[in-house]
């Protein structure tokens, strides 16, 4: 049998104290080398933000970078959801396409944008019936305005035309039937 040398750490006297430093340097390596924290909090007892504090504080420079969170801007998250929507991609082409680390991120954006959609079109419906239903009297009473306006033109032409036949004798107007010269 194999005897591995066990370090005894300083134990801790109630919540308040801190933990031997050791111990937290240990913690930290084994997250570091794929422990999952849920896993090291179960066996050492820790509470929940007490890793990631560590992680932050005492983790080497290549975990913090690929540990490190990217941050979308809102028009990266509609290009990558109407990207999907319009069917360029899916959720999975998404995800490697844009190097976003899980695709419950995406689903999550979806949701949002969707959401968003919904607010837009619920909230612009009513205004706009209001605008269309004023727009369209406002258009209708123009419409009858020209209207009377072209009957008016059409009538004083065709008294000019009547007037100029009596006074010149010459038919202006064309006769049906009659042969083109």
């Amino acid at each position: 049998m194999k005897h591995e040398e066990q370090e005894i750490y300083a134990k801790r006297d109630n919540k308040q104290s801190r933990y031997d430093k050791r111990l937290i340097l240990k913690i930290v390596q084994e997250v570091e080398n794929g422990l999952p924290r849920k896993e090291a909090t179960r066996i050492y007892d820790l509470g929940k933000n007490s890793i990631s504090s560590w992680m932050r504080e005492y983790g080497s420079n290549k975990y913090q970078e690929t540990i490190k969170r990217r941050s979308y801007t809102k028009l990266e998250k509609r290009t990558i959801v109407s990207a999907i929507e319009q069917g360029r991609f899916n959720v999975k082409e998404a995800k490697i396409a844009y190097n976003i680390k899980t695709e419950k991120i995406i689903r999550g954006w979806i949701l949002q944008f969707k959401s968003e959609k919904v607010e837009i079109c619920t909230a612009n419906t009513s205004a706009m019936t209001q605008d269309r239903s004023s727009s369209n009297e406002i258009e209708k009473e123009a419409l009858q305005k020209a209207l009377q306006e072209a009957e008016l033109k059409i009538k004083a032409l065709n008294t000019l035309i009547d007037v100029a036949e009596e006074q010149l004798k010459i038919e202006i107007r064309k006769k049906s039937g009659a042969k083109q010269s």
